[in-house]
Parts: structure tokens; sequence; C-alpha cells
């Protein structure tokens, strides 16, 4: 009996282990969808983030961080049944189980239906550069895009002399680049004395990689290659590399994913120690593509005599094929017809009243050109103020509102007069500048604010003009000191001095230059400069402009600045960790004093006693309170900038603030609807031009944002606050009448705009931006749709408005929006019809929709009725259309129209609306519009165009991948 027992006991066992095999297989068949499921997701993520324009969500990360772990749990788990024993039956039968739901629940998870990423802000701003002109410029251009095009070639090496056309070249193919949104292109300027560490700083800063907390450089270099790793299609260009690095040393991978450098020199070289494989040289032009240059350049509306047309030609002549000698003759001859000047500037040209540099010839005719540009410029005034943008660093990007205001204090531009006055005097002056090919205007790409900047030959031939007169000045600006300068260096005639930028930690104690002439010191920008002895500036009698801003690690201001009785501007801006300022009271010719951002818990003590001041910031981190009776002794004040009221023990006095009279720009935060009400009321008769004014809880901590210097616009900011219409008796919210841009956030009790009741009057509104108010419904009502001001608006952004359902809930529509430019709605899950047809008709300026993020949104246009023209739609300047992340987006409009494609249209990209059959706007196109640069879009929608698809793809590579 027992041995019949044990043979039954076996066999159970047996088949007990046999199911425990299937079950085992069962998952492993699961876990290998699974995998594949992963596989794919991994892709798609790795081309999504390639093109730099999406992230993946948290909820993807999560999702994999859990199928990484469910696969080691059953790798583990498969070699424990391998090994088992009879009695881990159960505990192997149930971890097989529980793992198996979970892996079938991961293969649910994995569908992810609001997509992988999310898409990430992303502006690229194209360089300022001149038109090429020359076969070589065509043919070098052609040989960079075959490099860059060929696998095999990694690192390009574009050489010449200085003045020659390798940054224009350059600048012109990464403008290009930037067509190609699944292109990673950055641009940095090495420039001279380029260290490996400023190298890291300014690729990482391309990159948005946060360096600054890191010291060891193989370190850095380890997270700047790891960085650059992940971007596929990555081009980088280093402009104006002076001697060799070696490239891993600061961390840039060459042929990894596709990435290329291309760099330009002065020397080959330095082409053959960075081992490139492709050297390009850049030739001065010929003399032929030198006129075409010239006359281009001088305007081919200008009809040249018979002589002085002989004169042009020996000035062509002498620039030797430089292009940019050339283009600064040009322009500083531009609109001239008498013959005795054309005469002059050969004279002149024939001459260099520059040092000549005995080892650059080709150089000297650069600078003789350039030097004719200069002496060229009769205003001295004009003059002045070309010299002074030498101060700053070599390829700085100078801002113009920031130059303005040293305009002023150096008294080159008058300061009594009104700042649109100061403004329209100073713009003539940079234009005229900029005209005549001295400096380089544009916009920068991290601020969007408009900037000037020198070539670095026109910044060498200005520091010597500027270092060899008398008096003279002292410019080490960007050069990375470690050490400050000696006392030699601090002669009797100096009158300005630039250190900013560099990495100065520390002024010696006693140093005391005795420069009784000096009148400017540029200190900013030393963030490592921790003190300042007493000595330093006592024998600085004449110091008219003090700019210390930006250094960091300051703590206090040593008492020998309050006898700087001649100083007109005092610059403490972004001294982060500055808690002490000495009395101001001797001060009386101070009339520009910036502590934005700084540690102050008080006001400087003698503030009241300046009265002069014209412009004052006090946009502090901890700043208690203003006391009471200082703001109207300041009665000159035309730039005032405060901190937000819930800062402050006391509130400040709007009967003080109104008391200004001259004020033009201002900046704060008002505790409540009677202050604002007050406030807004004192303005009818007059007050600030422009002006950024904020009620409520404030947006954001005002100090992490640079209001120093910024010229605000007719703005107004209501954040956490009831604004709606009163109906219980309290006072209702009056805006200004001439508000340009009204930003609405987290505001309770507003269905539509109407609820805003003072809008009724406003004559100016342009921009309307709504973000996180739950209760709005429509931004417009039948009623507030014969308002005259919302016909007017030009940009509109909606965000996270959760009960919004139309734009307008008006049945007639005539003439809503005909002046829009810019509408973008972004996460409003329950708007499922954008426009309707009679909205859509009046759109003939917008120029650029996007609508992302909103769950419900099944079509952008709805249908026509039956008296409405169903037949044409146009939109005429549209030239940028985005569709992101709409799971039930069917159409763009009803099949029965025909829309005709904007003749403007630039950039169509459609991602994550799975519904969505068509590429809107394109159907009934035969060939692309010959405006578009870009689209991406899933290769359905490609393929449903009625396009030559090898002609379109030609237009669109070589880097635009179509999907």
């Amino acid at each position: 009996m027992q041995y019949i027992h044990g043979i039954l006991e076996f066999a159970v066992r047996r088949r007990n282990f046999e199911s425990l095999d299937e079950k085992m297989h069962r998952l492993k068949r699961k876990l290998d969808k699974l995998e594949s499921k992963e596989s794919d997701i991994n892709e798609e993520l790795t081309y999504a983030e390639s093109l730099s324009l999406k992230k993946r969500r948290k909820s993807v990360e999560t999702w994999l961080t859990n199928v990484e772990r469910i696969k080691e749990q059953v790798q583990q788990m498969e070699q424990d049944v391998r090994q088992r024993r009879w009695y881990e039956f159960l505990k192997l039968q149930n971890s097989i189980e529980r793992s198996t739901i979970e892996v079938e629940e991961l293969i649910q998870e994995g569908r992810f239906s609001e997509g992988l990423t999310l898409a990430v802000p992303n502006q690229r701003y194209k360089l300022m550069t001149p038109e090429l002109v020359g076969e070589m410029f065509r043919k070098n251009k052609e040989v960079i895009w075959e490099c860059l095009m060929n696998d095999k070639i990694s690192i390009i090496g574009v050489y010449g002399m200085g003045g020659a056309g390798k940054t224009t070249l350059i600048s012109d193919i990464y403008n290009e680049l930037l067509n190609h949104l699944d292109v990673s292109v950055s641009w940095v300027t090495a420039s001279q004395n380029c260290s490996i560490f400023k190298l890291q700083c300014d690729i990482a800063k391309t990159m948005n990689l946060d360096l600054s907390n890191e010291e060891d450089e193989r370190i850095r270099a380890a997270k700047l290659a790891f960085a650059l790793n992940k971007r596929n299609n990555n081009v980088l260009i280093l402009d104006d590399v002076w001697d060799y690095f070696p490239p891993e040393r600061v961390g840039i991978l060459i042929g990894v994913n596709t990435s290329k450098l291309i760099l330009t020199t002065r020397s080959l070289d330095v082409c053959r120690r960075m081992r490139c494989q492709k050297q390009i040289k850049v030739i001065p032009l010929s003399y032929k593509e030198s006129w075409k240059l010239f006359m281009n350049t001088l305007g081919r509306e200008m009809r040249l005599s018979y002589k002085c047309e002989e004169i042009a030609e020996a000035l062509v002549a002498e620039c030797d094929g430089l292009p940019l000698g050339i283009i600064a003759l040009a322009g500083s001859l531009r609109g001239v017809n008498d013959i005795n000047e054309w005469s002059y500037a050969l004279e002149k040209m024939r001459e260099s009243n520059v040092q000549q540099h005995e080892d650059d010839v080709e150089l000297n005719k650069v600078f003789r050109g350039l030097m004719y540009s200069y002496d060229k410029l009769k205003d001295q005034r004009v003059k002045e103020c070309f010299l002074y943008c030498s101060l700053f660093p070599e390829d700085y990007l100078i801002r113009r509102d920031k130059l303005i205001e040293y305009f002023i204090d150096e008294g080159l531009i008058d300061g009594t007069s009104n700042k649109q006055a100061q403004f329209y005097r100073f713009h003539t002056i940079l234009n005229k500048l900029e005209n005549v090919c001295l400096l380089e205007g544009g916009i920068s790409k991290y601020t969007g604010m408009m900037c000037v900047k020198m070539h670095d030959l026109v910044r060498d031939m200005a520091i010597q003009i500027v270092t060899r007169s008398h008096p003279k000045c002292f410019i080490k600006a960007g050069m990375r000191l470690r050490n400050f300068p000696t006392e030699e260096n601090w002669t009797m005639d100096l009158v300005r001095v630039s250190l900013m930028k560099n990495e100065i930690s520390n002024i010696p104690t006693n140093t005391s230059p005795r420069c009784p002439r000096l009148s400017t010191l540029l200190l900013s920008g030393n963030s490592k400069l921790n003190s300042i002895p007493y000595s330093f500036f006592v024998h600085m009698d004449g110091l008219v402009l003090l700019d210390l801003s930006d250094n960091m690690s300051i703590k206090s201001l040593p008492s020998s600045v309050s006898n700087l009785e001649k100083l007109a501007a005092l610059l403490l801006g972004g001294c982060w960790n500055l808690e002490f300022v000495p009395s101001l009271s001797n001060l009386r010719s101070l009339q520009r004093l910036d502590l934005f951002g700084t540690k102050l818990s008080e006001v400087p003590d003698g503030l009241q006693a300046l009265t002069s001041l014209r412009y004052l910031n006090l946009n502090t981190q901890k700043l208690k309170m203003v006391p009471v009776g200082i703001l109207p002794k300041l009665s000159r004040l035309q730039h005032l900038v405060l901190q937000e009221c819930e800062s402050y023990t006391k509130p400040i006095s709007i009967k003080e603030i109104g008391s200004l009279t001259k004020l033009e720009t201002f900046k704060g935060q008002l505790c409540g609807i009677n202050d604002f009400n007050e406030f807004v009321k004192s303005w009818e008769e007059g007050g600030p031009t422009c002006y950024l004014l904020q009620m409520g809880i404030p947006i954001s901590r005002p100090w992490k944002f640079d209001y120093s210097s910024k010229v605000y616009d007719k703005t107004i900011c209501l954040s956490s606050c009831n604004i709606s219409e009163s109906k219980d008796g309290e006072d209702s919210l009056v805006l200004p009448k001439h508000v340009e841009s009204l930003h609405i956030h987290r505001c309770q009790y507003v269905k539509c705009l109407c609820d805003v009741a003072s809008l009724k009057k406003a004559t100016d509104l342009r921009e309307c931006k709504i973000k996180d108010c739950d209760d709005v419904e429509h931004l417009l009502c039948s009623s507030c749709c014969s308002f005259p001001i919302f016909k007017r608006l030009e940009s509109i952004d909606l965000i996270n408005l959760v009960m919004l359902r139309t734009l307008t809930s008006s049945a007639s529509e005539s003439r809503i929006f005909c002046y829009l430019k810019k509408l973008s709605l972004s996460k409003c899950p329950n708007v499922k019809r954008l426009f309707t047809y009679a909205l859509s008709s009046n759109l003939q300026n917008l120029e650029s929709l996007t609508v992302y993020g909103c769950q419900q949104m099944v079509e952008i246009i709805g249908e026509a009725s039956d008296h409405e023209d169903n037949n044409i739609l146009s939109f005429p300047k549209l030239n940028r259309l985005e569709l992101l992340s709409l799971p039930e987006l069917e159409r763009f409009c009803n099949n029965d129209m025909k829309p005709i494609a904007s003749d403007s249209l630039q950039v169509i990209s459609i991602s994550d609306c799975p519904r969505l059959q068509r590429i809107p706007l394109l159907r009934e196109l035969l060939c692309p519009p010959p405006s578009l640069r870009f689209i991406f879009c899933k290769k359905i929608w490609w393929e449903s165009l009625k396009w030559d698809h090898s002609n379109a793809k030609d237009l669109l590579q070589p880097f635009c991948r179509l999907r």
C-alpha cells in the first residue's frame, strides 16, 4: 500500500512540474510580446528625442523601468524553475502567476493613448548674415553640404585669412540647417584665449546643460559627451578657432550618431592638427566678384559718374578681394556723389592710420578699409559711441537698451529729455554704424532682445584707437583673467577701464590706483570677486560710471564709495549676495541706481538725498519696506521698478508713486483692487508710457528675471484675484485704456472676457493670454463680439482652460479676429471644434496656428451652413501650422470644403494625431508650395499628397525625415 501511495505521489508531482513548465512557457511568450513593444517604444523615443522637439513622458519612463525590472525578475524565475525542488512548487507557481498578470498589465499600459512624448519649446534663431557673393563661395558651400551628407567625413575645416568670409559662409550653412528640425545644430564662437573650460561651458549652454557645479574638467567632458551622444544628426560649429585642442578633452564626440564638427580658423595648421578630413580654403574674391559685392552694398540704384567709377574701381582693387573690407568701404560711401569725397577715400585707403602689422600684410588691407569707414564718421558722438562698444568682450552681443543707459550715464546722449527722444537719438546712431558696416545688428537667440555686435577685426581696430589715444582706455574684457591687473597698468591718463567678464576673485589689499581722470570702470561679470578694499576707490575722484553688476560673490561695498561725488551710475544688479551698501547721501550727481536681485533688506542710507535720480530699481530679494516720504523727493525719476507687495511689511503709498510726474517706465506689484484702481485712475491725465503692472499673487518671483533695464510694453498681469464685474457693491477692476497686453492667470468667476468690465473702454489691446482659469467657457460671448477692441487682437494664447468649449459663443462673427496673427490653444480638454466656418473666413492675417493636447478636438474648422460658400477657404499669410497630441482629431475641416494652401506656408508639424488621415491645406496641390521648408508627419499623410515625391523629397533633403 505504501508503495502504491509513493507511485501516486510521484505522478502528481510530475504532473504539477509539467504544469509549471507550461506556465513558465506561457509567461515567456507574453514577455516576448512585451519586449517587442519595449523595442518599438525605445526606437520611437530615440527618433523623437533626436529632433530636439520632444521629451518622453514621466509615465513612459516609469513604464520602461517596470519592464526592465520584470525582465530581470522573469530571468531569475526561469533559473529557479530549472533548479526546482518538489517542495518549491507552490511558491514558484504563485510567482509565475503573479508575474504573468503583471506582464499582461504592462502590455495594456504600453498603449499610451496620450502618446510617448511631450512637445518641448524650441526657438531657433537665424544668424544675421550678408548675401554670399562669388563662384568660390557657391562651390565651397556645395562642398560643405556634400561633406555633411557623407557618413565617412566627420570633421570639416574651413580656413582662410581674416576678413575673407569664413564666418559668413558657415553662417549661411547654419541658417539652412535650422530649416531641418531633425538636425541638432549648435554654434559656438571660440576666439582667442579660449580655454577648454570656457569651450565646455559654451557648448553646454547651447544644449541647456548645466555644468556650473562641476569643476573637474574630465567629469565635465564626460557629461558633455553623454549629452552629445543622445543627439542624432548633431552638427557642432566652432567659429574662429585659433589654437589646436583635443576634441575628446572637451567632450566632443565625432562620428557618433552621425555627429559632425565644422570649424573655422585662420590657420591651415589648426585644421591639420584637428584631423579635419576635409579642408576648405576660403580665398579672396576675384576682382569681378569684388566689384559686384561693392556695388550691391553701395546700392544698385546709385549711379556713379565716369570719374567716380574709376576711383571706385581703384578702391575695390585696394581691398584685395576681402569681403569685410569691401562691405565696410562701400557702406561708408553709400549716397556719396561728390568726386572730392571719393578722391579723399582713395587717398586715405592708400595710407594706414593704424599701426601696421608687420607679420600680416593682408590684415592691414582690411584695416585700411575699416579705418576709412571710421574716419568717414563726421559726428564725434557717433565715433565715441562706436569706440565705446570696444569695451565689451569679443563676440559679445550688446543689448541696445543697455547701451542707451551707458551712453546717457557717460553724457554721450542727453539724459534730460524724455526716454522716447533718447531712444530715437540712440537708434539713429546705431543704425548709422550698422549702415556703414562697423556694427552688426541682430536679435539675441537667448533673450529675443535687439543687440549689436562688433566683428573681431573691427573691434581690433577700435581697441588700437582707444588704447593709443590720449587720454586712453585699458581693455581686458572677456580675457578670463584670474589676477587683478598690477598698478603699473593703471596710468594717470586712463579714462575708461573694462575688466568685465573675467574670473578675478580678489583685489589685493591696499591696491589704490591713481587715476584722477578715470570716468568709467566696468567690473561686471566677475562672479568670483568677493571683496573690494577701501583703498581701491580713494584716488578715483572723477569716476562717473561704476558697473559691479553680476558679481555674485560680493557681500558688501567699501565705504570709500560714499566719496565718489561725481558718480552718475552705480550698477549692482545681479549681485545676489550683496547685503550692505554704504551711505549714498554724498552722491548728489547719481542718476542711475540698480539694486536688482541684491539681498538688501532696507533701502540704502541717504537714498532720499539723491534728487538727481532718473532710474531706480528696488526689485531686491528681501527689501522690507520703502520708508514713507522718500519717493516724492525723487521727483526726476523716469524709470522705477519696485518689489512685489507681499515682501513689504508696509505697502507703498499709491499717492507717492502718483506724485512722480516724470515717470515713463514702471514695474510694480499692487496688493489689492482698490490700490490698483486708484493707481490706474491717476493716469487719466498722464502717466507711464511703458509699464508692467501686476495685481494679486505674483506669477513668479521677480528677481529670477532681469527687469533691471527692460523697457516694458503696456502690460497688465492679473493673478489669483477676482477681476469679474462686481455684483455685490464692491469696486470693479479698472484697466488702463491703453493696455496692449493682458495676462490672466488663475482668476475665478470669469466666463469670458466681457466679465472684465473695464475692457469695454480699452482701445489698444493686441495680446491676450489666459491660463489656468477654471471658469472660462468662451473667450468671447455674443455681447462682447461687437466690441472693436476684440476685433483688433493680434495674439491669443489659451492654456489649460478646463471648461473652455469655443472661442466665441456668438452666432454673428462678422470681422472678429480679422487682425489675428497668432493663435495657440493648449490643454483645453472640452474644445471639440476650434473655428466655425464663418469665423475661419475672417483669418486672412493668421500667420501661426498651434493646437496642442486638446483631448476631444475633432476638427479645426466646422462645416459651412447652407447659405455659406463652402468651396473656397484661404489662409494667405499662414506660415506655421502645428497639430500636436490630438487623439480624436479626424479632419482639419469638413470634407466638402476645398481649402487653398497658403503661399507663405513654411512649417507643418503633425504629431500624435492617430485619427487624422490627410495633411490639411495641401490635399489639392500638385506640388509643394515654394515657401515650404519643413514637414514632419506620418508616412500615410505624406503618401496621400498628389506631389511628385522625388522632387518634394529633394526640396526637403538632406536632413528632414519624412515619416
